[in-house]
Formats: structure tokens, sequence, C-alpha cells
């Protein structure tokens, strides 16, 4: 039973929607104290103090064990999954799920909404609306005492929290004026909170409200100078001087002008930062490498490292920052070139950088030591007392860090480094990436100036060809500059044409393929190798499998490879062990490839063999009941362990974009043999990923081939496959014919398995063109021969199929049995996917005999197992079927819900029979819900295309539901047509329901006088 504790409003412990008894107040207030703490242990000192405050009766810590006694006999109440409390010594535990605790769940949400600011704001707002349903009232509401008190003083700052944070959010997106309403109401009881203030000005200039936002401004930072004193509020000041200058609010939002720190008296302070550049974007690194060096604070100096790929902007960044924050370092900035990628290899010596910083630093006129130790020493010594901002530049590895750590300083380091360096103590890392495109866009404009040559679209084109990579928008940028007489037009042509890519990224100092290869030359020759292979790789993102056949290394030595790939920013990993190589770094590692044509395709022969082998492990674990044609064996490749069917859809999942480009590459350059295989292999992900559209002519091809090789036994497996594949686009006649020629090419065999196959396949085309009869006789057929062999998973099909046909011929005792025995089936044997289309089915026939309750409890039931897997067809389909329960449930909104998301599915995959039902599905919402006009168009398309494509069933249904929403509307002429096709096609196919449905409409529309015709 479900239950929820509310501490927000009156304490309640609520039981399936309703309050549990609790008794007094002061049992309300022991259950209020225990909750607060869920799952922790709380003192009896820390309860009687929460209940009394600080004058509890003598008889308190027996009073307070009759409350726990009854907040006990509440919990009960809520069976027996309820919480509970236990004693331990001098404390009591409640042992409950804090999210079971309205507030409990309130704080962790708008804890989880601040954590996700910057990086998914969407998701943080999502979950402040979660956190927003958590809160009843006022907290502990006629609860009175000092802890009471200071709860609800914790929750109404959480409040603030979570309405700054919401506020913030919707600034970061650009909405300000949606962000007054959030802050407003708080002004008045945070009277002189600057944050606050500061960000429902903004807030009110960007929503226009200019003139509002500096009386705010005016108003706020008198009361602070009054309250503080003449250093108080700086930061609105700040503000409101941006305001007065015509400052976007966008630009305005978080930031300031920075004021340059005054010189500690007798100390010269030093300072060889490079100069600042106009910033863009990167807003998020910025604050976190900003938040990073402010928990440095006191004794010790924060260590933070700034790490990315080649040209990805690690040194601007910390540059751009430690201008920002010069004020905070009153004894100097620094920046030492570590040169860890520089020509010259001993530039990366730490006696080097330790001269520098010491040279920096002074002491003027004194000679410095040579010894690396005493170097140290005297770095260490000069810093101990200093509050300085160090940026190491370029560093090669964590040990040459180390040794120019400060050591009980409060110094700060800012490392940046291509390698991700471990080790360093205390030290916070921040990864850089490429930039977004907006702001890869903005930073080449800004680099061109006023007046440039070019068009966004063009723009747009130049920064994704430089892979948004910020040196790569660079070089691109001044390129254009150097050519007075270019366009972004010239230049975009000049990128793309021919070899293009990397050799025309160049300024005339700089070269963006001397960045890669300097990183590419600290790698050693394994790792050389698997960089090089991975540019052969036919998808963008891979695993440590695939790398392993295209290198062919062993498993191991390839994922040591690819761990040092990463640490060298070469790789990413945007999930764990899936890779991917940044387009700039695959063009350059591909023309490393281009001069090893032999190997490399050897290596891509290596790959599709290895994609096809691990796909067709995965379809027989997911696909049990397929005959298969078996794969030539290669037992020098490594496959992934997949042992069960979830793992085996997950990997297909994953893999589908890979598995499906791998199938282009043979198609073009393997052998008709190997397309044969690979496509028969991937014939269920096709269908399930909705491609079957594109695979036609390659199915035709395997038939083919097939059959000049003299293979029946494959060929009858590729019938098989086009049948599936013509039966997908509606041509139920012509994949009745292909899987009838695959059945006597195995009846030949003496394949009774295979011919089973074709039967239940030639079973859905004929069961799509409404054929029932003919349905039931193939049918019973094979079950006498399936009842011998104890064929379970097999049987249980053939059961379904032959329930499914029984309903549809109205014969309904027969389907249930037919259910119930295939249910039985699928059950002992585990099968989910044959489980959850029975249910479907189960559903159907609730449905058909007035039980829509039923019907809903199947569906839903199916659902929650199609959940578990991965085929989004299914699911689209029970989710579809759900609706038509919904329908007859009065539930029509959720109804229309379920079949809109059902009918873009439909659509996406090419799948016009269940797109028809879905359109039909909508139409019928809408006339449940009153709305028979906007339901005729609907039934309608649902008719014409169900007529297009041959569907007998789906032909019966819309012409039917069309002639109720003409009834419905006064068309009656129309609906009697209607109703006649839909009688006539039943009667046609010997669905004795429908027909009988439709003569039903039909002697209502004949019982109304014909003055009403519309």
């Amino acid at each position: 039973m479900e239950f929820e504790i509310r501490l927000s409003g009156s304490v309640e412990l609520r039981i399936g929607g309703r309050a549990g008894p609790l008794g007094p107040t002061k049992s309300r207030a022991a259950l209020a104290a225990l909750a607060w703490d869920a799952g922790r242990s709380v003192s009896v000192d820390s309860l009687v103090h929460r209940i009394w405050d600080d004058h509890p009766p003598a008889t308190a810590r027996d009073t307070l064990h009759t409350h726990i006694s009854r907040v006990r006999r509440a919990l009960r109440t809520a069976g027996p999954d309820a919480p509970t409390i236990t004693s331990r010594t001098n404390s009591y535990v409640l042992h409950v799920d804090p999210d079971r605790v309205d507030l409990r769940a309130y704080t962790s949400c708008v804890e989880q909404a601040r954590a996700l600011k910057g990086s998914d704001d969407d998701a943080a707002l999502q979950l402040l609306e979660r956190a927003d349903a958590h809160r009843y009232g006022e907290p502990l509401a006629g609860i009175s005492g000092s802890w009471p008190d200071h709860l609800r003083a914790t929750v109404g700052e959480t409040a603030l929290i979570a309405a700054m944070t919401r506020a913030e959010l919707l600034m970061n997106a650009g909405r300000f004026t949606e962000a007054v309403p959030v802050l407003a109401p708080l002004a008045p009881e945070h009277p002189v909170d600057e944050a606050l203030v500061g960000l429902l000005a903004v807030a009110l200039h960007g929503g226009g409200r200019t003139a509002e936002a500096t009386k705010l401004l005016q108003r706020t930072r008198q009361r602070v100078i009054r309250d503080i004193g003449l250093d108080g509020g700086r930061r609105l000041h700040r503000i409101q001087e941006g305001i007065l200058a015509g400052t976007p609010a966008g630009a305005l939002y978080g930031q300031g002008p920075r004021r340059r720190p005054a010189a500690r008296p007798g100390r010269p302070v030093p300072d060889n930062l490079p100069r600042d550049v106009p910033w863009i974007g990167r807003r998020e690194e910025l604050r976190r490498l900003t938040s990073a060096l402010s928990e440095g604070g006191g004794e010790a100096g924060a260590v933070v490292t700034v790490e990315g790929m080649g040209g990805v902007g690690k040194s601007a960044l910390a540059v751009h920052c430690a201008h920002e924050v010069a004020d905070r370092y009153p004894d100097g900035r620094c920046f030492v070139r570590l040169g860890g990628h520089a020509a010259d290899r001993t530039a990366g010596a730490p006696d080097r950088a330790l001269t520098t910083l010491l040279r920096v630093l002074g002491p003027e006129g004194k000679e410095l030591p040579q010894d690396t130790e005493e170097l140290t020493a005297m770095w260490r010594s000069l810093a101990r007392d200093r509050r300085m901002l160090v940026i190491l530049d370029d560093a090669v590895c964590s040990e040459q860090v180390r040794q120019l750590l400060p050591g009980a300083s409060p110094t700060a380091i800012v490392v940046t480094s291509r390698r991700r360096l471990t080790g360093l103590p205390g030290a916070r890392s921040i990864s850089l990436d490429v930039l977004p495109s907006d702001d890869a866009i903005a930073l080449f404009e800004r680099r061109l100036g006023a007046g440039g040559r070019s068009r966004a679209a063009e723009i747009a084109d130049i920064v994704r060809v430089c892979g948004h990579l910020p040196l790569a928008v660079e070089i691109a940028a001044s390129r254009l500059l150097a050519r007075s007489s270019w366009t972004a037009a010239d230049l975009l042509r000049q990128l793309t044409a021919g070899a293009g890519g990397l050799d025309e990224l160049r300024d005339g100092e700089r070269t963006l393929e001397h960045v890669f290869a300097l990183s590419y030359r600290a790698l050693s020759a394994e790792q050389q190798l698997v960089f090089r292979r991975i540019s052969l790789h036919t998808g963008m993102e891979f695993g440590p499998h695939a790398v392993a056949a295209l290198t062919g290394l062993p498993l191991a030595a390839t994922e040591r490879a690819l761990e040092q790939l990463l640490t060298q920013h070469l790789l990413s990993e945007p999930a764990p062990h899936r890779f991917t190589l940044h387009d700039l770094l695959r063009t350059y590692a591909r023309s490393l490839s281009d001069a090893e044509e032999t190997e490399s395709r050897a290596a891509m022969a290596r790959l599709a063999t290895f994609y096809m082998g691990a796909a067709d492990r995965a379809d027989r674990l997911v696909h049990p009941y397929r005959s298969r044609t078996s794969l030539d064996a290669d037992d020098f490749i490594t496959l992934p362990e997949i042992n069960d069917v979830r793992a085996a859809e997950q990997w297909l999942l994953t893999e589908s974009g890979n598995l499906a480009d791998t199938l282009e590459w043979i198609s073009r350059q393997g052998s008709e043999r190997q397309l044969a295989l690979s496509v028969h292999v991937l014939m269920g992900l096709l269908y399930m990923r909705g491609h079957l559209a594109t695979s036609e002519s390659l199915l035709r091809r395997a038939v083919d081939h097939w059959a000049s090789a003299g293979d029946s036994g494959a060929r009858a497996r590729a019938l098989l496959d086009l049948s599936v594949a013509r039966s997908h686009h509606s041509r139920y006649e012509e994949a009745i014919s292909v899987a009838g020629e695959a059945r006597e090419l195995a009846r030949a065999l003496g394949d009774s398995e295979l011919e089973i196959e074709c039967v239940d396949q030639m079973c859905i085309s004929l069961w799509q063109a409404g054929r029932y009869g003919m349905i039931k006789a193939l049918q019973e057929g094979i079950l006498d021969s399936l009842l011998q062999t104890g064929n379970t998973l097999q049987m249980a099909r053939s059961y379904n199929i032959l329930g499914v046909t029984h309903l549809h011929l109205s014969e309904i005792d027969s389907a249930r049995d037919y259910f119930d025995s295939a249910l039985r089936q699928f059950t002992a044997i585990n099968h989910e996917r044959g489980i959850f289309s029975t249910l479907n089915n189960m559903a159907e026939l609730a449905t058909r005999t007035g039980d829509p309750d039923g019907a809903e409890r199947a569906y839903r039931k199916a659902i929650s197992l199609a959940l578990r897997r991965s085929d989004r067809r299914e699911l689209a389909t029970l989710r579809m079927n759900l609706a038509n329960a919904l329908i007859d449930l009065g539930k029509a909104d959720e109804a229309l819900t379920l079949s809109h998301h059902s009918l873009d599915f439909f659509r996406s995959v090419g799948d016009r029979r269940r797109e028809a039902i879905a359109l039909n599905r909508i139409g019928r919402a809408h006339r449940a819900a009153g709305r028979s006009e906007q339901a005729i168009p609907l039934h309608i398309a649902a008719l014409a295309l169900s007529r297009r494509i041959n569907a007998a069933g789906e032909v019966v249904d819309a012409a039917h539901d069309a002639a109720l929403a003409h009834m419905d509307t006064g068309r009656a002429a129309q609906a009697l047509a209607y109703a006649n096709e839909s009688l006539q096609l039943s009667m046609q196919i010997g669905a004795h329901a429908e027909a009988a449905r439709a003569s039903r409409t039909l002697a209502a529309l004949r019982s109304i006088p014909r003055t009403t015709a519309g």
C-alpha cells in the first residue's frame, strides 16, 4: 500500500491517499522528529528536546515511549511493507526511504537541481517542479517550539535556494520575464539579500522593466548601507551601473567589473600573465574553475588541473580566469610554460620551470642555485606566505607538476595539460570539450570583426568543418582575414574541396596538423597503432572489442592502449566503455592509415567479421525461434560476453548504428556470400529499428546468391526474411507468396522446424489480410507435429496465433483456451516477448467481451514487461492498444496522448498498417470526448490508408468508426455507406463479431427519419 509521511502542513501519515491515525500533537511531533532524520539514529535526548523544548516533564522519557508506541501502531496500518521504528541504546531509528518523507524528498530534489544547473538545465527545472509537488503548506503546522521553528527556517532557506536556482535556470535560457514572478514574492521577506535582489533586478531589466529594476536596486542599496555600512551594496552598485550603461541582461547576468589588486606594502607584485582576450562561452567551465580556486582559501592554496585535447582552449581558459580573479591574489600572478609538447623535450625539466618562477618573483640581484632540490626549497620558501596564482602551462606528467607545488602556502596552482594528471594531492580536475555550436560561431565572428563578408549559414558550416575546436576556428578565421578578396563561402569551399580538412587549417604561423602530430609522437608504438586503426571504424562510437578486431591486438592490450589515449585526450568516453574520436583527430589518424592500404583493408574485414559474429550471438538469444544459416567461423576474433536476452537486446540497441554502417560497408566492399549472411543475421534488428524499407534490395540479393550457390536451406531462410520485409510494407499477397515458396523448399529438405517457421510467417501476413479461415487450417495442421516434437516455444507461438484467429472468428471460448495455453507455455520457459504478446491478445479478448477494466490491467502488465526490452515497435503497439481500452473507460485524454506518440513512431519507421490503426484510435478518442467533427477526418484518413495497403481488418474497423462519427454529426447517408462497407467486408473475411456490430449500426441508422439524413 502506498504511504507518505507529510511534515509540510499538518504532520500526517498518508496511507493509500488518506490520513492515518496518529493521535495527539505530541505523537505527531514524535513522528516528525524521527521522520526528519529518516534512516538515522536520533538520541532520546534529542527527541525529548524536539518535542518539549528545554522544559520537558519529569516523565518525559516514559511519555516519549508512549508516543513512539502510538506512531508504531499508526505505521502498521500501512501493511506488511510499512516503515518500522527500532530502538537502540538510548536512541530510536525510523526505517523508511527518506523520499517517503515529503520535506526530505523536497530538499533532495532541490539539491539535485542545484547540482545539475549548468550541465542539464532542463532536468534541473524538472526536479524543481517535482520538489514543489512535495510541499503542502507550512512545515509542522500547529506544532510550536524551538525545533519546529528551526525546521521551518531550514525549509525556508531551501525554498529560497530553490527559487533562486529556478530563476537562474530561466535566466540562463534568456527567459527573464518568467524569472520575475519566481523572485518577486521573496524580496520583501529578504530585503537585504544582495544575491536575491541582484537576480531580481537583472530579471526585471531583461524583461523590459528597467525603471523598476533601478528603483529596487537604489532602495535596497540604501537599506544595506544603513544596516551594514558604507562598504555594503557593492554588488548591487555594479549591477546598477551596468543597467544604466545599457548593458543587455544576458551580458549583465553573473558578471561584474573586475578590480586589479592593490600591492602589499614593501613587496613587488609579479604579473607576467599573457594578455586576456574578449571572452566567448565556457561560462560553466569558468564558474567551476573559479569555484575550485575559491575552495583553496586559507592556509593551503587550491590545485586545479585543466585538461583536454590539443587546441581545445585550456591555456586561454586558465589565463582568462586568472585575469577575472586577479583581485583575490594580491601577491602576484605567474605564468610558466612547461613545454610538455614542445619540440625541445628538455623544456619540461622542473629546474627550468623553477628558474622561471624564481626569476619572476625575485629576489633581485641574487644568484639562483643550480641544484633542483635547492631551487625547490627556495621556491617554497618564497611562496610560503604569499597569496599568488600560478599557471603551469602544458604539463607533461603529474611528477613534473608535483615538484613545482608550493607546499604549505596560500598560493593557488592551475595546471593545463593534454594528459589526465592523476596523483596530485587534493587537485580538482576540469576537462574541456569542444565548444557548443553557438559559441564556436560567436568565436569565429568575434575573430573576424565587424564588416565581415559572411552569411550565417556559411559560418555555421565552417565551424562544423572545424569540429567546433577553438584553435581550428581561430585558424580558419585568421586565414579568412589574411585573404582580403575571400568571403566565407570561398573559405568553406577551400576547407571542403578535395582533401580539405587539416591541410587547409593553417594561417601561416600555425597548423592544426602540427598540434596533433606533437600528441601522436608522444605515444608508444602500440598506442599509435590503436590511434590509427580507430580512424577506420565505420561508426562514430565504438567499444574495445571493435578496436581489438581492427588492430588484431589482444583485448587486454587494446584496453590498456585505449586508456592511455583517454589519458592523452586523444579519445573521449561519452559512456562507460564507449569511445569516440573528434572529427579532426579522425581525419589526422586516417591520413596516417592511408599509407597502410593492405593492413587497413584487412583491419576492416576483421571489423566486419566481429560485428556480424557478435550480432549473430545476440540475435540468437533475442529471436530463439528463427531457423539459422550459420556464419563462417573466425576463432581469432574476440566477441563480447552476451549471455541473456536483455544483455543481447541492449548490445544490439547500442551497436545498431555501427551494425547498419557495417552492413553498408559489406554491401559495397564484401562478397555476395558475406552480404547474404550479414543481412540474415541483422534481419531482426532491421525490423526492430524500422530499417526494412532500405533493406529489401539487399534481401533480394541474398535470395539470388543462395539460389546461385545451390543452398536451398539458406535460400528458404532468405525468402522468409524477404517475406517479413514485404509484410512490413503491407504487401501481404507478395509476402504470403514468398513465404509459401520458402515452405516448399523446407518441405523438400525435410526440415520441419524451418517449415513451421514458414507457416508462422504466412499466418502473420494472412491475418493482416483478414484470411482467418486459412490461418486456422494451417496452424491446426502444424500443431500435431509440434505436440510430437515437444518444442515448447513453437507450441506456445502456435497457440497464440490460433487464439488470435479464433478471436477474430468470434469463437471466444476457444480463443480464451488457446491464450491460456500460450501464456502457460511462454511462462514455463520465461519467454518475455511471448508473454506480453499473449497478454496483449488477452486484453483484446477482454475488450471484445465487455471487460475494459480487465483489458487495461492486461495491457499495463504487458507494457511493464515490454519496458524491460528495447523493441520500440512492440512498446508503441501495446500503448496504442491500451489507448483503445482507455477510450472505453472514458479516459480519452490519456488515450489521445498514447495514440499520438504511437502514430509518430509508426510513421518514422514506415509501418503503414499500424499508422492506420493509430489514426483510427485518435479519431475514436475524439469521438469519445464528444468531438465527432474532429474524429471524422481521422477515420477517413485511416480508412484511405487501410484500403491502399489492403489491410482488410483495419478497413472494417475504420469504416465502422467513420459511420459512427458521421451518424453523431447528423450525416446519416454517409454513415449508411460506411457501415455497409464494414458489414460487407466483415462477412467476406469471416469476421462475425465485426459483421454483427455493423448490422446493429445499420439498423440504428435505418431507424432515423429521412428528414434528418445528411
